[in-house]
């Protein structure tokens, strides 16, 4: 089980999500540091676990209220080894610029319509694509939830109304896609509260996931990661 930790970027600084409703959202209160600014968040994940890989949300771009790209760069250029998976949000006929290799494009349905869906083509597979959900309702371009040969191979379900909600993962959507499309990587997100929550998804077939709510309040420790990216929880029978 792969665990991407997540950062929610508004206003310059880290929020904590909750919901989908950002304009609600609050500068992020943790236990791992004791500030919401980006570079401490990164340094706090990375003091708790040797994570490679990020997701970041830029949430003001995502609501086209400006946006943090000269942040998002200091950072990739700070932190060369690791790889940040960024969602900006998308604008129509928007060019896409010369990024460094450890940046990876997220694009999200709900910043596309189904009359432009067609500028996906564009990215050539190298993106991430995340379809977006309220709670059971599909957000953006329908026909990008319907049309695989739109898909990268890797794809975030993400499930807003989970977010930070500590409800757990939406196990029978993501193993109806799992069942569905084999051939495809699917990344959990929203709602995940634990370990258990990690296995579950293992056990349908999900093996990895966006995290931030888990991780900040410790309900998902550094021997937890450990142990389930080596697979060394026990089985039913209580054998490892």
């Amino acid at each position: 089980m792969k665990i991407i930790p997540v950062i929610d970027l508004k206003d310059g600084v880290v929020v904590h999500a909750r919901q989908g409703r950002r304009d609600q959202y609050q500068p992020i209160n943790t236990r791992l540091c004791n500030s919401s600014d980006i570079d401490s968040v990164i340094e706090a994940f990375l003091n708790l676990h040797d994570f490679s890989t990020f997701y970041i949300a830029d949430l003001n771009a995502i609501m086209h209220q400006g946006g943090h790209g000269r942040l998002i760069d200091e950072m990739l250029a700070r932190f060369p080894k690791l790889t940040f998976w960024v969602d900006s949000g998308y604008q129509s006929g928007s060019q896409q610029s010369v990024r460094p290799g450890n940046y990876m494009s997220v694009l999200g349905s709900e910043s596309f319509r189904d009359e432009t869906i067609g500028e996906i083509k564009a990215f050539d597979n190298n993106f991430v694509l995340s379809l977006d959900y309220s709670l059971t309702d599909a957000l953006g371009a329908k026909s990008l939830f319907s049309n695989p040969n739109l898909w990268p191979d890797h794809i975030i379900i993400m499930t807003l109304a989970r977010v930070g909600s500590h409800s757990g993962p939406d196990l029978d959507k993501l193993a109806r896609f799992c069942r569905q499309y084999p051939d495809k990587n699917f990344i959990a997100a929203g709602g995940i509260r634990n370990k258990q929550d990690l296995l579950d998804l293992s056990e349908i077939g999900v093996e990895q996931a966006l995290v931030a709510s888990a991780l900040h309040s410790g309900h998902l420790s550094a021997d937890d990661i450990r142990n389930l990216q080596a697979k060394k929880y026990p089985d039913e029978s209580g054998y490892f």
